[in-house]
């Protein structure tokens, strides 16, 4: 499925804002007061504003070109500290055959730059941040995973991996939701664990989602 607009929430909305816009070159679709939306890929990504003294944080990725992985981690590194693991700056999924390399933006969510190398997604320019080709994960933090995804399940969103406890992606490789249990320590995230923010978007085929209160979903599946 194809995320074609997700609303997250920011306690860092200005900073955030700069960042995406000036340091990383994003287009910027709207602003206002308390939001700004962005153009990523076939993604419309909008930040809110969160209330006083909170400070949400999410882990979501971005899909690039599956063959411009190294090029485009160069072009990430020159403008923002690349997250490191076990002193690795990169990591391959071989049971995904994909490569990722991971940041925090100012509103600390942690964000994946991630190549999916069974997508026919190749090109043949210099990588530049219009190739970035949509958000294509998007963490759901909840209590219990399984119950969740079943109920995403009987939407219409089917499993991309087998269940598991801790974390099932839910969806493919053009959209997945990763369906996490609460607390469980984020991958490349500088030792974040997962806690629960609001989440709203829309995939097409699918319809809205809403995650504003966790271990609930509602919406419009196909609407």
């Amino acid at each position: 499925m194809k995320f074609t607009e997700i609303t997250l929430w920011s306690g860092q909305l200005q900073e955030t804002e700069a960042f995406y816009t000036e340091t990383l070159g994003f287009a910027l679709i709207e602003q206002g007061l308390e939001h700004f939306t962005i153009q990523a890929g076939t993604t419309l990504l909008t930040f809110r504003l969160a209330q006083e003294n909170v400070s949400p944080f999410y882990h979501f990725a971005l899909n690039i070109p599956e063959n411009k992985f190294a090029e485009a981690k160069q072009w990430l590194a020159l403008r923002v500290p690349l997250i490191r693991e076990q002193g690795e700056d990169e990591v391959f999924f071989t049971s995904w055959n994909a490569h990722a390399v991971y940041f925090e933006d100012p509103s600390g969510n942690i964000v994946e730059w991630i190549a999916r190398h069974h997508l026919p997604s190749g090109i043949s320019h210099d990588f530049t941040v219009d190739d970035i080709m949509g958000v294509s994960e998007i963490g759901i933090v909840t209590s219990e995973v399984l119950p969740l995804v079943h109920r995403l399940n009987e939407a219409g969103i089917p499993n991309w991996r087998e269940d598991n406890e801790g974390l099932t992606p839910v969806g493919d490789e053009y959209g997945l939701l990763i369906v996490v249990r609460d607390k469980r320590e984020w991958y490349f995230s500088n030792r974040k664990t997962a806690q629960f923010y609001p989440v709203e978007l829309t995939a097409a085929g699918i319809g809205r989602l809403k995650f504003r209160v966790q271990d609930e979903l509602s919406g419009t599946p196909f609407g």
